[in-house]
């Protein structure tokens, strides 16, 4: 699996980024794939090589927009007993903290962190005999995980609503004031905020699933933006909040460790009652059953349903990749310095 690591360099690297923008420019207008012909403008071969490659080989692309220093594996040296990554042609040392790598493919240096793009060794996904469950809330927690062998609940992201209504009322009244500006970077604040409780979220499950030698059953809720009829609270929260997000945290951190991750059709699985598996009655976060008297919390209660559900034909990670040609999900995904990893 290839995984980026973000990592802090403190260093300013805006005389070799202006120097990158050049050659980038220079690429898109002449369509040339040497250096040679770059060196003029002060940077090294080894990067405008990488850049040229990037922008005179796409014909697609007619503008630079946000220029990175591409270091490529040969340009790079690793000190592993020291945990620091050496890049000679800029003279940088990085420390890095992340788990054991097969290799590092490539380092891109921005104006404050540099991403190390590397290949990290997975786990054999085991075949589980029983899963957890975990529903995927807009309202209330954002994930209710149930084990149905132990009976044991987990409830998780309680805070996820609460941010949303905050920033949702902040770019509201920065609209009204017509500060545009501020409005996208609350929103670029937001973002940051929820990627970073999904992470958590996600790494619990994952944990929950290793200790417990489980599987994870999720809901396949593609398509639910068009077809789900709710309120219109419920609709922004559905938008706002990533429900794909977490998945793929979910999926990826899974993999890493050797959990099988599975989908289930999603029909019912709030109707019906986890008991009996007739058809219930749900009043907002609130799950009666009239035929066998099953009371319940609706998210708890859905949770032991995703469970205990037949999975879909075409239902696990390994199975899907295969059918639309991606071998590795995610392909690619950005962690801080300490070893989190942030999905790109």
């Amino acid at each position: 699996m290839i995984l980026t690591y973000k990592i802090k360099h403190n260093r300013d690297f805006s005389e070799e980024l202006q120097k990158a923008r050049k050659v980038a420019e220079f690429g898109i207008k002449h369509r040339t794939l040497s250096s040679k012909d770059v060196a003029h403008i002060g940077l090294k071969s080894m990067i405008s090589n990488q850049i040229l490659r990037k922008y005179a080989r796409n014909k697609k692309v007619k503008s630079v927009k946000n220029i990175k220093l591409t270091i490529p594996n040969q340009g790079i040296k690793i000190d592993a007993d020291k945990h620091i990554i050496r890049i000679p042609c800029v003279k940088l040392a990085l420390e890095y903290q992340f788990p054991e790598f097969e290799k590092i493919n490539q380092i891109e240096l921005g104006k404050t962190f540099a991403y190390v793009s590397v290949t990290i060794p997975e786990n054999d996904i085991q075949n589980p005999t029983n899963y957890v469950g975990v529903d995927r809330n807009t309202t209330g927690h954002i994930a209710t995980v149930a084990n149905p062998e132990t009976g044991k609940v987990w409830k998780l992201g309680k805070k996820g609503l609460h941010i949303h209504t905050k920033y949702k009322n902040i770019r509201k009244s920065l609209q009204k004031k017509g500060k545009y500006r501020k409005v996208k970077q609350i929103k670029d604040r937001e973002s940051r905020i929820v990627k970073d409780l999904n992470h958590k979220i996600s790494k619990k499950i994952v944990e929950i699933a290793v200790q417990n030698n489980s599987g994870i059953k999720l809901e396949d809720l593609t398509g639910i933006r068009q077809t789900a009829k709710q309120r219109k609270s419920f609709r922004y929260s559905l938008n706002s909040w990533s429900f794909y997000q977490l998945q793929q945290f979910i999926e990826y951190k899974a993999k890493l460790q050797g959990v099988e991750v599975v989908y289930i059709d999603p029909h019912y699985t709030s109707k019906s009652c986890s008991r009996c598996g007739l058809i219930g009655n749900r009043n907002g976060k609130h799950f009666k059953c009239p035929s066998c008297g099953h009371v319940d919390h609706a998210d708890i209660n859905a949770a032991f349903n995703i469970a205990v559900k037949d999975v879909n034909v075409d239902q696990s990670i390994e199975e899907r990749d295969s059918i639309e040609g991606n071998t590795d999900i995610p392909k690619e995904a950005l962690g801080s310095a300490d070893g989190s990893i942030l999905l790109s």
